[in-house]
């Protein structure tokens, strides 16, 4: 009888909190530093929720571990709606690389998928391959040779490479970096032969006929880069990698409340000022429904989950 009177209490408790949601600030975690498009799409977000809940919403930068400091945060963090996480496709990577105390399939409540985005294949102008089937036989005639620079284990950059090699049989030289920009640097001096990096990253460089742009990974071409293929029309059939970025709540959020946020931020990304503002950021804004973005979470763990263990990729 108790136990089912404090079940009683703990659903009129929720109700309660759900109807009365928000009456505090809220927070918005960001597991990377200042400046990447994860950050630009938390404060965008709560720059316009603040508005339409009535009540601040503060973005905290919580870096590290390859985003796993952020993330453990977020996942232990009270399921009362104050907290939002922004996510990337690293997020369905963590727990293929790393002994984590929380499982990002279990520990969180889907919101909405924001964005995707596309990785683009560069070259210095002095590397030999032109095109992506060039480089393929290019790599499998000296194997070991070309060397290629990532920002770091299981970032969108090193995935998009690995998922290449694996798909096409070559074996290439990992040099990781710690971010992109000292990659792209070595990149232009010669010191790197080719890498992946976000379209907005690379696009002035390879506009400027300081790199060559060899294709883009999703499977459509970016706007950006209208006359660059992708990998999949290049050479490599069924290629696809698309950098995403969604938004997501500690594991047993009000579905209420979960619903309302839903409904708010789609409102906010679609917007046309806010969709023609990523679009010149290279990201096309795609939102979803709550149950739509956890199918794909889940789908992206399992894919990467593979790839992972037959390219042998380790942590850090």
């Amino acid at each position: 009888m108790r136990t089912v009177f404090a079940l009683v209490l703990l659903c009129l408790s929720t109700l309660v909190n759900a109807q009365t949601w928000p009456s505090r600030p809220l927070r918005y975690i960001v597991p990377f530093t200042p400046g990447a498009f994860n950050d630009t799409l938390g404060r965008t977000i709560s720059t316009e929720l603040s508005k339409t809940l009535g009540q601040p919403m503060v973005v905290e930068n919580r870096p590290g571990g390859n985003t796993i400091i952020g993330t453990e945060i977020a996942a232990k963090s009270p399921p009362d709606g104050y907290t939002l996480y922004g996510a990337a496709l690293p997020f369905s990577v963590i727990q293929s690389l790393y002994k984590t105390s929380f499982d990002v399939t279990k520990d969180f409540a889907p919101i909405t998928l924001a964005g995707i985005s596309a990785n683009l294949l560069v070259a210095n102008p002095s590397f030999p391959a032109n095109n992506v089937k060039e480089l393929i036989a290019y790599a499998k005639a000296n194997p070991g040779k070309v060397n290629y620079g990532t920002s770091g284990n299981g970032t969108s950059v090193h995935l998009s490479m690995e998922l290449f090699k694996t798909m096409t049989q070559t074996f290439m030289l990992h040099i990781p970096y710690k971010g992109s920009a000292p990659v792209v640097a070595d990149l232009l001096a010669g010191q790197v032969d080719i890498m992946f990096d976000n379209v907005p990253n690379v696009i002035g460089h390879v506009r400027a006929g300081k790199l060559k742009a060899l294709a883009v990974s999703t499977a459509q071409r970016s706007a950006l880069a209208p006359d660059v293929p992708t990998v999949a029309e290049a050479g490599v059939p069924g290629y696809e990698l698309a950098v995403w970025f969604g938004v997501l709540a500690p594991a047993g959020t009000p579905r209420d409340i979960i619903g309302r946020l839903n409904t708010e931020i789609a409102k906010v990304l679609n917007s046309a000022e806010i969709t023609d503002r990523f679009a010149k950021q290279g990201v096309e804004v795609r939102t979803s429904t709550p149950e739509q973005f956890g199918e794909f979470v889940r789908a992206e763990v399992m894919r990467w989950a593979k790839v992972v263990k037959d390219a042998g990729i380790k942590a850090d």
